[in-house]
């Protein structure tokens, strides 16, 4: 069976923190972050696990502000 590795772009600035995409995720790769903030005062969402994406795009489906963009390439 194939496998599938997967990355999250996050746009930062219309990141609003909302966390529906770290529910989400059923690899529990992304998280909000814990310090920073973007220009318009949120804790925007960034990949914690990076290893584990799968490139499902629950993440991408449930962001109402469209701020993800999932990439899936098929590996072995």
């Amino acid at each position: 069976m194939a496998k599938f590795k997967g990355y999250v772009v996050v746009n930062t600035d219309r990141c609003k923190g909302c966390d529906l995409c770290v529910v989400a995720c059923p690899t529990h790769v992304l998280e909000l972050e814990p310090r920073e903030v973007n220009d318009r005062g949120y804790h925007y969402v960034y990949m914690k696990n990076k290893e584990a994406c799968i490139g499902c795009a629950n993440c991408g489906y449930v962001c109402p502000d469209g701020c993800l963009t999932v990439y899936k390439v098929k590996v072995g």
